[in-house]
């Protein structure tokens, strides 16, 4: 096992072979879905989230192993490699390590030190560093350094040339530059400071100081877009004396001698000219990608919790999407997900005509048989939700509403997907389609949107947008897969998320279902164009076909394990037609079947085993079913209505580092302090709530004025 594989079997508590299994799979192409899920005799039963884990820990490994032999090469080209360099080279753990190691061979701009190297007086650093000359002794060789016409006029021009070469060396010491970063790290002080008169969402800023070792991550955020939008100021603070002290000790070897004077001197000029602005930048750096893999951790979380929340199914669905000029744009759809309607409202001004706008929603309502309402959470929300509520009140078809997360929709309505899907519709058209199907299906409708744009996290655009984008990618991915989809509804842009296949298979896919009718089994995927072999084994287990001609192919067993699924069913009594038709017997039949002689019996591995008996238990099941549905309402509450004291029954809208915004159906979210959650101790909001649960909070403040409500989960459990 090489070294790389070693450090994974470490860090993440593996044994050798799933050490070497997973590396394997992974080396083979194969997604992180399907390892996952159909290769846990071979991972252990390595969770997705794990799994993706190790792949970002194996690629920075041998990211920084390439590093390594190219700093090694690099130096050996120069004629300089030693073999004390390359040992450390070889030893340091981290890029920032190899980067120190190789600082004093790398090609640089033109420098002070570089300019006293060109007028040769690299020679008198040397004698200074050498610390054996007495004053008299190093004054008489510094004048040999005298010559005017390489700009050394003077003695002083001399010794100032030779300090600057001590000071870049001293930068330029690996060991020097990491004992002062960790020192940084561990004792610093972050300071930002007001740099305009003027108030802002950064006040609490303009004064501020914390140590860096212990400053949150949400902080370290904000302090940043601060500082970005000139609000802030930002430095270190260190104990430069006990840094200086550091640095003397490691290059005075004589502190007796009459060259410590300059020494000092170079010392002192280094910290304060080339270390302090070097390691600061590289602190703070640390600090951002700190909080911002933090943040995306959270913001996953918060997509993962958001792009599960159950569907409503069988229902008919009426969209509305708010504003105040323009009117309310309206878009039916069928239990399907199908257009029927579309029209405008003016319904949240007080000239606009109620009357005439609460007609049309009633034939609307009647003529549909609208059951729910979704309405979008922007702007002219609280106008469009009193009409609405007052609306369904005259309706004698029995209609709810939902105020629905919204963020994205404008997104996808601009985007080149949403034209392509209604070339027909405006933007503000395709937006209410958007929020009426979101509550029908969030997950098939939320993939068509760019994760980062959905609205669950915290500082995203101060993110490196790459990390974030693959990471947000790779959740979407995951909860894609762990439901499955409907081969012959699903669209091109929910395929596209599918292990194995990519946004041209995906279309690809959808093409040949226009073209040819609807998939009867797995087996016609592989004739679509682009979907090989391999593409087939990454994809077929999470492709489901309701009513086909293999009631497997329906469930999340893997083709390649039809034929030992075929023997389970057949040794407990049963038969395929038996699970395309939901016999009853067929679960408490495969509850109390005996998992380690069918194991050994037909082959097929305990954990795939009882996967397939989950899995044919209950064909066709979406595992959102089982999670708490989202609140529909009847009747409307507004924030005047509200008062200090009640207790009321809301939805977790986003979990942020220091609490959880939590929507109690009223316009403006209710915020929940990290310290009002729980009566016991948490590090994190995210230890007791995520995403859409569904909780009882108390109002302890309000403040209608500016539309801010407090809440706390603790004392409402108290009531």
């Amino acid at each position: 096992m090489d070294n790389i594989s070693l450090i994974i079997k470490d860090e993440f508590s593996l044994t050798d072979s799933q050490t070497k299994n997973t590396i394997a799979l992974m080396d083979e192409g194969n997604t992180i879905p399907f390892i996952a899920r159909y290769r846990k005799e071979k991972t252990g039963s390595l969770d997705d989230q794990v799994l993706r884990r190790i792949y970002d820990r194996l690629t920075y490994l041998r990211n920084l192993e390439e590093k390594r032999k190219e700093i090694i090469r690099l130096i050996d080209e120069q004629g300089k490699l030693t073999e004390d360099i390359e040992k450390s080279i070889t030893e340091a753990k981290t890029l920032t390590e190899i980067e120190d190691i190789y600082r004093p061979f790398r090609p640089k701009r033109r420098t002070r030190a570089t300019i006293a190297k060109e007028k040769g007086l690299e020679p008198l650093s040397d004698v200074i560093m050498e610390q054996k000359l007495t004053s008299e002794e190093f004054l008489r060789e510094a004048e040999k350094f005298i010559n005017a016409e390489k700009g050394v006029e003077n003695i002083y021009d001399a010794i100032a040339g030779a300090k600057d070469i001590i000071a870049e060396q001293i930068s330029d010491d690996a060991e020097i530059r990491k004992q002062i970063r960790e020192i940084t790290i561990r004792t610093g002080i972050i300071v930002s400071k007001a740099s305009k008169e003027e108030d802002s969402v950064y006040s609490q800023y303009y004064d501020f100081s914390e140590p860096v070792a212990k400053i949150a991550n949400h902080r370290i955020l904000a302090i940043n877009r601060g500082e970005k939008e000139d609000f802030l100021k930002v430095s270190i603070e260190t104990d430069d004396e006990k840094i200086l002290g550091i640095i003397q000790s490691s290059i005075i070897s004589n502190q007796k001698s009459d060259m410590c004077i300059y020494i000092k001197e170079a010392a002192e000029d280094s910290l304060k000219r080339l270390i302090s602005p070097s390691i600061e930048n590289e602190v703070r750096a640390y600090l951002t990608e700190t909080a911002g893999e933090a943040a995306i951790k959270l913001f996953g979380v918060n997509l993962h919790n958001l792009l599960l929340q159950p569907p409503i199914r069988g229902k008919v669905v009426l969209g509305l999407d708010p504003a105040y000029r323009t009117g309310c744009k309206i878009a039916v759809v069928d239990d399907t997900g199908k257009v029927l309607f579309t029209t405008v409202i003016f319904c949240t001004m007080e000239h606009h005509d109620k009357e005439k706008a609460k007609e049309t929603i009633l034939k609307i309502i009647e003529k549909y048989k609208v059951d729910v309402i979704a309405i979008g959470n922007g702007t002219a929300t609280k106008e469009s939700e009193i009409f609405i509520a007052d609306v369904i009140k005259e309706s004698p078809h029995k209609t709810v509403y939902a105020i629905v997360n919204e963020s994205g929709a404008s997104v996808y309505s601009a985007s080149k997907l949403g034209a392509e899907e209604f070339p027909d519709f405006d933007v503000t058209q395709r937006s209410a389609v958007s929020i009426a199907r979101r509550l029908q299906d969030p997950l098939a409708e939320l993939v068509k949107i760019e994760p980062k744009s959905i609205g669950v996290g915290q500082y995203q655009h101060d993110m490196n947008q790459k990390r974030l984008s693959e990471a947000l990618g790779g959740v979407v991915e995951d909860c894609v897969n762990s439901v499955g989809v409907d081969l012959n509804t699903a669209s091109a842009p929910l395929l596209s998320y599918i292990a194995g296949i990519n946004s041209s298979i995906a279309k690809n896919i959808v093409a040949y279902r226009e073209e040819n009718g609807s998939f009867k089994n797995r087996k016609q995927l592989l004739k679509v164009p682009k979907l090989g072999n391999k593409a087939f084994e990454q994809c077929a287990g999470f492709l489901r076909i309701p009513g086909g001609e293999n009631p497997l192919d329906n469930t999340s067993v893997h083709p390649e394990s039809y034929e030992q699924t075929k023997q389970l069913i057949e040794k407990i009594g049963f038969s395929l037609d038996d699970i395309a038709s939901g016999k009853e017997a067929l679960i408490p039949a495969m509850k109390n079947a005996d998992i380690l002689a069918l194991s050994k019996e037909i082959g097929l591995g305990v954990p795939t085993l009882k996967d397939a008996i989950e899995a044919i238990s209950k064909p066709g099941r979406d595992p959102r079913e089982d999670l708490t549905p989202p609140v529909l309402k009847g009747e409307l509450l507004s924030i005047e209505n509200l008062s200090v004291g009640m207790v009321l029954k809301g939805t977790v809208r986003n979990v942020i580092d220091f609490g959880a915004f939590v929507d109690i159906g009223v316009h403006q979210d209710g915020l929940v302090h990290i310290s009002q959650i729980s009566d016991k101790y948490i590090k994190h909001p995210m230890e007791a709530l995520s995403v859409g649960d569904v909780v009882d909070v108390k109002i302890i403040a309000l403040d209608i004025a500016k539309n801010r409500i407090s809440l706390s989960i603790r004392e409402a459990i108290k009531k």
